[in-house]
């Protein structure tokens, strides 16, 4: 009988990967088109009021604080009619010292986070999105606080008014 003698190794064809990177950017482009940025969801009542006069500022190096009647039930603070939101994170408690510790607890985050991004911690922007309705006296307890932390730099967010801007 005759034998068959194999030449070689067997080898495994390689790998055609020339479409690989038409892949790899089809998934890119796939993501990058339904991926929405988020910039923060409001967790009280935030209808701002109506400026005539604004100017559009840059938003680097800033944080958010809104203000306004609560979305969700017993997290009221200030009279029992007011919530405020950091950022994502709604103050939990409701005395004067509450606020006092929030305010102290959300400055001193801001700072270090503006560190960590090589920012200049003094020159932190909070932006107020404070609700229409809202009363000034709790608006300037939280800017009293604000104030005691060394947080001066203040702006607040406003919807231009299409009636008297022409």
């Amino acid at each position: 009988m005759a034998r068959f003698k194999r030449s070689g190794k067997k080898e495994t064809p390689e790998l055609n990967t020339g479409s690989m990177s038409d892949i790899i950017f089809m998934f890119l482009f796939f993501f990058m088109v339904i991926t929405t940025i988020r910039e923060g969801e409001a967790k009280v009542k935030f209808t701002p009021p109506t400026a005539t006069e604004y100017q559009k500022l840059d938003k680097k190096n800033s944080y958010t604080i809104y203000m306004g009647e609560p979305l969700i039930e017993g997290s009221a603070m200030l009279d029992n009619s007011v919530s405020i939101q950091f950022n994502d994170k709604l103050a939990p408690e409701t005395t004067d010292e509450g606020l006092e510790r929030s305010v102290d607890e959300f400055v001193k985050s801001s700072r270090e986070a503006s560190k960590s991004k090589d920012q200049d911690p003094d020159k932190i922007t909070y932006y107020l999105k404070i609700d229409n309705k809202t009363r000034m006296t709790a608006v300037n307890q939280l800017k009293l606080a604000m104030r005691k932390r060394n947080a001066l730099k203040i702006q607040y967010a406003t919807n231009k008014d299409v009636k008297k801007g022409k």
